[in-house]
């Protein structure tokens, strides 16, 4: 059933078009991303969507009866009742059908009611049609519904009072609320801001098995993979479908955007053809007719536009001034809190030069308060951490905390790095997309994206042999957390992060560090080796506890390899998974020869050339013969 359409919607802001011909459906269990770049109207486009402004162009087609629940960014929930008592509310029209049956039984109840035939009849008529309402509505299982979404949530204690809460955790029940709604259909901007990992998971399940449409805006690539099954692109003011989840969005925008190109050339090639022999044989009277006839061709051909690429993305490495020695960290026995209060103890790791150590864990375990007493913002309330030789440290806030100043953007680097020309802070500057008048911007004033942005241009310039990065994907779009990602792959020093986005975990850690209130645990690999792990302990445990009075035969899941031979391990599947891109790319670009080749020898200018064609079986059959080996040394590498 289709619950919504938009048709050739479009919108202004002033003068200024921001989204034109618009065209987007919605039908029943649908899940639906909308992706691009920070500002290019996602958000607007949800808002006018669910009612909350209005379009200047188009039509929004939607069944009367048809429900739409909107969770804007960072929405908190303002309330001075309880978690549970205001969450009881989205239930109120049930419990009035619940106080209504109890009135019921109790008049049912009373003799003189139960005496008189034609009345009680009538009364438990009524309660009969209303106890199936009650049922079919959910009135049986709203609380446990409503137990399952806190507890999901990470809300243990519903008798807290919301006044109390902190700002993100008022979105978190924002979003709980909304859940219980249940709306046909349910939008949601950024609902993965302000999750610990583990409820990121636990909404990803939800999600999937959920009864309505879902429409989301979401930087999270590992939970759009998991979630939707169809991309809309919103670029340039249009908009694109795309059929699958995130990372097969991806594949297909590159394939398009290769075939396009392929067929533009090519006419490209064909129109400078027509012309050329047009300029050539229109004056000769012998060749005359064939010109006009080609002039007739090229008039009626449909010219293809250039394929736009993608917008333009930042650019930017970090490098280092300075090696740092082997041992970078010493972490022993350590327990960091404030004011004395402490979150998390006996904290014990090492890190060593080149690794890149994800730090993991629930919200409010002390992930960010352990980075912070790595620099010395906050003192160890136990425990110590030694420092290696040569140490250079480079910090990232996720908060931005000290871009808060009223300089503009050019002077916020240009006062910390004076010896640097204008010319230069301006290139740094517009490798982070900030062009033109952006660099006058106040800093105080940029959005959140611009911050994150400014932050990770300082610390490009500081040229840190060690990172320390708290949320460093907060507040990126996705194509600046690729080129991220890129970057720190490329990095030649050490890394500390800590980060929910478990896409960029996968994609730079080398290891993984599971802090809890009593201490971490160390595992060898990716997020995805860590969760395989994780669940081979929980396993494990489950075994161990269905063999009740049995002494467990293996008590603890040990790794014997050394930390070494792991981690030499790691950096040869690394350099083979890089061989293996590199064979890959190769190929393709020998197919495409070939291709070429095989066109060429059918040109009739060609073939009627033995020269030529030699020449060209020459070049065939080296491309050929190279391709047949690199085929099998990729065989022998993807074993």
């Amino acid at each position: 059933m289709i619950l919504l359409q938009v048709n050739q919607l479009e919108k202004y802001y002033g003068a200024d078009l921001i989204l034109s011909n618009i065209k987007l459906e919605l039908q029943t269990r649908d899940r639906v991303a909308l992706v691009g770049r920070n500002g290019a109207g996602k958000s607007t486009l949800l808002k006018i969507i669910a009612g909350h402004l209005s379009h200047d162009g188009g039509e929004i087609i939607k069944p009367k009866d048809v429900t739409i629940g909107y969770l804007a960014q960072n929405t908190g929930l303002e309330s001075n009742l309880s978690i549970w008592d205001e969450m009881l509310t989205v239930f109120e029209s049930l419990r009035n059908m619940e106080k209504s049956l109890r009135q019921l039984e109790e008049q049912m109840s009373d003799p003189a009611v139960f005496q008189d035939n034609g009345k009680y009849e009538k009364i438990l008529k009524e309660y009969d049609q209303l106890q199936v309402k009650f049922k079919e509505q959910g009135g049986y299982q709203y609380e446990a519904d409503l137990r399952s979404i806190l507890h999901g949530l990470n809300f243990h204690d519903s008798s807290i009072m919301i006044s109390s809460l902190s700002g993100g955790q008022k979105t978190r029940l924002a979003l709980g609320k909304l859940l219980l709604t249940k709306p046909d259909i349910l939008i949601l901007d950024e609902p993965t801001n302000h999750l610990d990992i583990d409820t990121l998971s636990w909404l990803e399940q939800y999600l999937q098995s959920y009864t309505g449409a879902i429409l989301i805006v979401s930087h999270d690539r590992y939970f759009l993979d998991k979630v939707v099954t169809q991309v809309y692109e919103v670029s340039r003011r249009q908009i694109q479908k795309f059929i699958g989840n995130y990372s097969s969005y991806l594949e297909q925008k590159a394939a398009n955007y290769e075939r396009d190109l392929k067929l533009y050339e090519k006419q490209q090639q064909e129109v400078a053809s027509l012309q050329d022999f047009i300029q050539r044989n229109l004056a000769r009277a012998s060749t005359t007719k064939r010109a006009q006839s080609r002039r007739k061709k090229l008039e009626k051909m449909e010219l293809l536009d250039r394929p736009a690429g993608d917008e333009k993305s930042a650019s930017f490495s970090f490098e280092i001034e300075k090696q740092s020695g082997n041992d970078v960290l010493t972490v022993d026995s350590l327990a960091v809190g404030y004011q004395g209060d402490k979150v998390s103890v006996n904290i014990s790791f090492r890190a060593f030069r080149g690794e890149s150590i994800a730090l993991v864990g629930p919200n409010g375990i002390g992930k960010s308060t352990l980075l912070k007493t790595i620099i010395k913002k906050l003192p160890a309330l136990a425990g110590s951490v030694q420092y290696g030789a040569n140490l250079s440290i480079g910090y990232y806030d996720q908060e931005q905390a000290e871009l808060t100043s009223n300089k503009r953007v050019l002077n916020e680097l240009w006062d910390e790095w004076p010896l640097k020309s204008e010319k230069e802070i301006r290139t740094v500057l517009g490798n982070f997309l900030f062009s033109g008048d952006d660099v006058l911007k106040i800093v105080s004033t940029l959005s959140g994206g611009e911050k994150a942005r400014l932050a990770l241009a300082k610390l490009m310039l500081e040229k840190a042999n060690v990172l320390i990065l708290d949320e460093p994907t907060n507040h990126l779009d996705l194509d600046s957390k690729e080129v991220l990602e890129n970057a720190l792959i490329d990095y030649p020093g050490t890394i500390l992060f800590v980060s929910h986005d478990r896409y960029f975990i996968n994609r730079i850690a080398t290891k993984v560090l599971e802090l809890s209130k009593n201490g971490s645990t160390e595992y060898l690999g990716d997020y995805d080796y860590y969760l395989d792990k994780k669940l081979e302990q929980e396993e494990l445990k489950a075994l161990e506890a269905a063999e009740t009075g049995k002494k467990p035969i293996q008590t603890e899941v040990q790794d014997k390899t050394s930390y070494q031979q792991d981690k030499e391990s790691k950096k040869l599947e690394r350099q083979r998974k890089r061989k293996l891109e590199e064979i890959e790319a190769r190929i393709e670009e020998l197919e495409e020869q070939i291709q070429a080749f095989e066109e060429q020898l059918c040109e009739p200018e060609v073939f009627q050339d033995h020269e030529k064609v030699l020449e060209i079986n020459l070049k065939n059959e080296k491309a050929k013969a190279e391709l047949e080996q690199l085929m099998e040394d990729w065989a022998e590498l993807a074993e």
